[in-house]
């Protein structure tokens, strides 16, 4: 493995500091002090400056006016935005699309993909199932009726939800196969309820009742949704590392700054001890977030399939952002939950962040049965 990055990736992290170097991580008002939603929307200002910067087109094909590039430059763009808590539906719009153009009918990828990446339409994904823990693709039902085909069921926490011209639902067959059901917004029987992350993100449930799409909305490929599904934890964890080190920052530099009894408190062993070890967490994440990125875009073969270094890469980001964020807490004292200190937003990220991956210990059950399954030679 050979983890240096490509020009290709190296301008688009690059293009992507850019893009965000304006952004203020406490440009909304504080979740803390929001009953409901901290914004309406998403920034729509900063999503039309990454369209303009081509980075909402990174996976795309140049047919499909993209860039042509891979999952390892998406998380690179991603890991800029968290370290400013950016607003958009970069994530989700993203992997959507990706998913798409890779097991999608021609009509659909007409329909979205070059307005996606141009950013005139929106793509987002119900991933978390009916209560966040269990399976997304078993929360929603489909079934054939002639051409058409008829989805029931109910899907938790959908970001961007409100926001989104399309949404992609997993739903299971009754021959036990799992499609994606593109789901426009409008669509007769598909009806949003609000719901508020930690982050005050607005996000909705969604639930379907015989809610009717043609067939040309519904991707029935063998594979996509545990492809897409990849993606979308792989680019939760770039989030995470991007998010983390922005934290770990903040906090050197301001045990360097604060000094009790004369010195700066950076120089006590317990203080310089506990950030070496979320040091030595962020390491571990980042490079459990470039293997399973790197897997998801070569699509070489290892002795697991390419979900054990996805649940790997969960263990430690799910883990690990809730150690830094916390030890942060404790290094800042009282400012640390500040409202008017920008770290308390970090915080209220971090842990959305750690609910939307999952406990590490189902992670690492997960990596147990995939070991099982294959033994090595």
């Amino acid at each position: 493995m050979d983890f240096t990055f490509t020009e290709e990736q190296q301008a688009a992290a690059e293009a992507a500091k850019g893009v965000f170097a304006g952004v203020a991580p406490d440009a909304v008002p504080s979740p803390a002090l929001t009953p409901g939603a901290v914004a309406e929307t998403y920034d729509r200002a900063l999503w039309a400056r990454l369209a303009d910067a081509d980075l909402l087109s990174l996976l795309l094909g140049p047919r499909h006016g993209g860039a042509g590039l891979d999952a390892v430059a998406l998380c690179l763009v991603l890991r800029e935005s968290a370290r400013v808590l950016a607003r958009v539906p970069l994530l989700e719009n993203s992997a959507a699309a990706a998913a798409v153009q890779a097991y999608g009918g021609d009509e659909a990828k007409a329909d979205l993909l070059a307005r996606a990446g141009r950013g005139e339409l929106v793509l987002t994904v119900a991933a978390h199932g009916r209560t966040g823990h269990d399976p997304a693709e078993q929360a929603v039902t489909a079934r054939q009726d002639g051409g058409t085909w008829v989805l029931d069921g109910m899907q938790t926490a959908v970001p961007w939800a409100y926001d989104a011209d399309v949404t992609v639902v997993p739903a299971h067959t009754g021959t036990g196969r799992t499609l994606l059901a593109l789901v426009p917004r409008g669509l007769e029987g598909a009806v949003l309820a609000e719901q508020f992350s930690t982050s005050g993100e607005r996000l909705g449930e969604l639930r379907l009742e015989s809610a009717r799409l043609a067939a040309r909305n519904v991707i029935d490929t063998d594979g996509a949704w545990e492809w897409l599904r990849d993606l979308l934890a792989t680019g939760t964890c770039a989030l995470a590392l991007g998010l983390g080190e922005r934290v770990l920052r903040m906090t050197g530099q301001y045990t360097s700054e604060r000094e009790q009894f004369g010195f700066p408190i950076a120089t006590f062993q317990a203080v310089a001890v506990q950030a070496a070890d979320r040091y030595i967490d962020l390491r571990a994440m980042e490079a459990t977030l470039w293997q399973a990125a790197w897997r998801i875009a070569s699509g070489a073969l290892g002795a697991l399939p390419a979900a054990g270094d996805v649940a790997v890469a969960k263990i430690w980001a799910s883990e690990g952002v809730r150690r830094v964020v916390q030890t942060a807490q404790h290094l800042h004292g009282g400012f640390g939950a500040d409202v008017d200190y920008p770290l308390h937003r970090y915080h209220a990220w971090a842990k959305h962040l750690e609910l939307s991956l999952g406990p590490a210990a189902a992670h690492e059950e997960a990596l147990g049965e995939l070991l099982a399954a294959h033994p090595p030679a």
